[in-house]
């Protein structure tokens, strides 16, 4: 474990010049024969500040660490799929693991995922949210999340509840999803994804099942009042039709924006509404991995909605955050994507519901898992998945 203060303050330069802005829209189209249905709906132009960034490493030594949320005293939430949840100190010191979490499996891209507080609320309650792969009969598992009070010491989680868990489990150790943000009005939303395999992916159209969903809960359980009502679908359904959710953040505009995991050429960036469909996989950008057309290989349908934006080749999106802070004010309202194949932090500017321009910076420096900002000074955070991952702040 390295701490901050025994840390030399590097001063790594991003991959953000003029020399490096213009590769990844020079690059080849999986789906070269696939056209946007729209204008600027993928290839934006390419944002080129001329900026430099460094990074420090506030603490390394986290296995394959994969979401994190601030305190309100500054400390650092954080999770690692083998199943620890650890608070991390400003000066870079590491937890014990929080005892008292329930069972997590662990297999392929299980384990424990994200973790959220209600930044309104957690002064009185000390109640914190989490998501996980949950083992269920038979080798199944599922998406579920669980609730508990965080000790004064930050020790132990007692009190602890499962609020959610995915139907139908499914044998599968692939596309949980999940990201987990309150919205204004204190309900919880859930991303999940469809468990990637070619049976329950068509599940993510079907509306009696929790697969490839938008979910928008009461955090202590059950559906949030104000759902849409969606013929023969359950209560806790936002929108559906989507494929593997591991970006989402609330917008400026208090609405919630998410990006998916797409196939080969086809994330989305979308802003799910309230009972619409997003296509999957009926509909989307993009190849299977095979090479061939998913389905019929249709890019839209009557009745199902368009991406905002849509990468091809692939970000691997993973963790987001609208910018609000006062260190990059040229930053503010840009949504922060983290990138795990493009191994960058991806920002896109917004102008009319549409994206402006993207740049990505910290190229090459690896799979950026999670993003967030600083509340006491507006730095960007950056979770790095690896064996030995780190907690990056990322300054101008």
């Amino acid at each position: 474990m390295a701490h901050l203060s025994r840390l030399p303050l590097v001063a790594l330069l991003a991959a953000c010049g003029p020399a490096s802005a213009q590769d990844f829209n020079a690059e080849p189209p999986n789906a070269p024969d696939q056209s946007p249905a729209f204008e600027a709906q993928t290839r934006a132009p390419v944002l080129d500040e001329g900026m430099t960034l460094s990074h420090e490493v506030v603490v390394d030594g986290l296995v394959h660490p994969w979401g994190m949320d601030q305190l309100p005293d500054g400390r650092w939430l954080v999770t690692e799929r083998p199943g620890r949840l650890r608070i991390v100190a400003e000066d870079g010191t590491l937890s014990d693991p929080v005892q008292g979490l329930p069972e997590v499996d662990t297999r392929r891209q299980g384990g424990l995922l994200d973790v959220a507080i209600n930044d309104s609320t957690f002064a009185d309650t000390r109640r914190v949210w989490w998501s996980y792969a949950e083992p269920r009969d038979g080798g199944t598992t599922g998406t579920a999340v669980a609730t508990g009070i965080l000790s004064e010491d930050g020790s132990q989680m007692t009190e602890v509840e499962v609020i959610f868990q995915q139907d139908p489990a499914w044998e599968s150790t692939m596309h949980y999803g999940s990201r987990l943000v309150f919205d204004g009005e204190g309900a919880l939303f859930v991303t999940t994804g469809e468990r990637s395999l070619p049976e329950p992916r068509q599940l993510a159209q079907d509306v009696d099942t929790h697969l490839g969903k938008v979910l928008r809960l009461d955090p202590m359980g059950g559906a949030a009042e104000g759902n849409p009502q969606i013929e023969g679908g359950l209560p806790e359904i936002w929108s559906y039709g989507h494929r593997n959710l591991q970006s989402a953040a609330l917008g400026q505009d208090g609405a919630l924006w998410t990006v998916e995991h797409g196939p080969k050429g086809g994330d989305e960036l979308n802003r799910p509404e309230a009972g619409l469909n997003y296509g999957w996989p009926v509909v989307t950008y993009g190849l299977d991995y095979s090479g061939g057309p998913i389905g019929e290989g249709r890019t839209e349908a009557e009745g199902m909605e368009q991406p905002i934006y849509y990468w091809d080749p692939v970000i691997a999106p993973s963790g987001m955050v609208f910018y609000d802070g006062e260190m990059f004010p040229d930053w503010q309202g840009s949504a922060l994507i983290g990138g795990l194949a493009s191994q960058s932090l991806v920002r896109l500017t917004l102008e009319d519901g549409q994206v402006s321009g993207e740049g990505r910076y910290l190229q090459g420096e690896g799979r950026v898992r999670d993003v967030d900002v600083a509340q006491q000074d507006g730095a960007v955070m950056l979770l790095m998945d690896a064996d030995d991952g780190t907690l990056l702040r990322v300054t101008p």
